[in-house]
């Protein structure tokens, strides 16, 4: 009796991360495929998989040394990598290991879409070796680097975009460049060469704009002390929050709020001409 049963490409684990955070990732492909996540010491030249995962934050001497290990003991059976921590040199080290894919992580949805196409094709494939009239063509290219594909403008945008919205989100909070350098793969001296031919503006100033424009906002719509929208805009010190606002502005807090809240009250009673006189007046004192 033929079992009806749709079968899956089966997924080995291997967890070499130091935070082990291996079966966070693995829940990414358990729709599409059987993983199941073992320890180095229960793998022998025995098993039985159509893939071998092994999954890094920060590759170290051992764990790839352990990666070839897993090769030799299990030479049938291909080898993804998965890794945060991304460089050239890494990535031709596994090329030249004959790592079968090489994944940087966080994937995105295309990246995860067509590893698990080519994954699928692999499982057919190799159920289907003994058929010659079944070979398939494993579709195993990766998508175009940007670097081909896009405009220098384009490959800029693509590099930052997570990093901008990033710090959209978190300006107000205290943000490590380096850390931020490292997300995207690079020194933090090329990180912020290209950031600043990106935005126009370097990493800090971009940051410190963005809080500025925030404390803008809450004198112009809230009734907040001034020391307390400071520390609202990610200021610890008050006394250099008035500073880099009267540079930023050329006006301190107080003179802002004020000017903001005398247009406000008047400007609608006045004529266009004096209007005008009154909008310049109060864009000199940095409205």
């Amino acid at each position: 009796m033929t079992s009806n049963v749709i079968r899956k490409p089966s997924l080995l684990w291997f967890d070499r991360t130091h935070d082990r955070s291996t079966p966070e990732l693995i829940t990414q492909f358990e729709h599409a495929c059987d993983c199941k996540l073992v320890k180095d010491s229960a793998f022998s030249s025995e098993v039985q998989a159509d893939m071998i995962c092994i999954h890094f934050d920060r590759p170290d001497t051992p764990g790839l040394r352990r990666l070839l290990e897993i090769k030799r003991t299990a030479p049938t059976i291909p080898i993804t990598m998965f890794t945060v921590q991304h460089s050239e040199e890494l990535a031709v080290w596994a090329m030249r290991s004959c790592v079968w894919e090489y994944m940087v992580l966080p994937l995105t949805a295309s990246e995860k879409n067509r590893y698990l196409t080519a994954v699928v094709q692999l499982y057919e494939l190799r159920r289907n070796v003994r058929d010659q009239r079944k070979t398939l063509l494993i579709d195993h290219s990766p998508t175009l680097p940007d670097s081909i594909r896009l405009t220098s403008g384009h490959q800029k945008h693509q590099a930052l975009s997570n990093i901008l919205l990033y710090i959209d989100q978190h300006f107000r909070e205290t943000i490590d460049q380096r850390e931020l350098a490292k997300r995207c793969g690079m020194t933090t001296f090329r990180f912020s060469r290209l950031f600043k031919e990106a935005n126009g503006l370097g990493f800090m100033d971009y940051i410190l704009d963005k809080r500025m424009n925030y404390a803008k906002e809450l004198l112009d719509n809230s009734q907040m002390p001034i020391t307390s929208i400071g520390y609202e805009a990610g200021f610890k010190d008050p006394s250099y929050f008035a500073r880099a606002f009267k540079q930023f502005a050329n006006c301190t807090p107080s003179e802002y709020r004020l000017a903001h809240h005398l247009r406000a009250s008047v400007v609608a009673e006045l004529d266009d001409t004096t209007a005008e006189v009154l909008d310049s007046l109060i864009h000199s004192l940095g409205g």
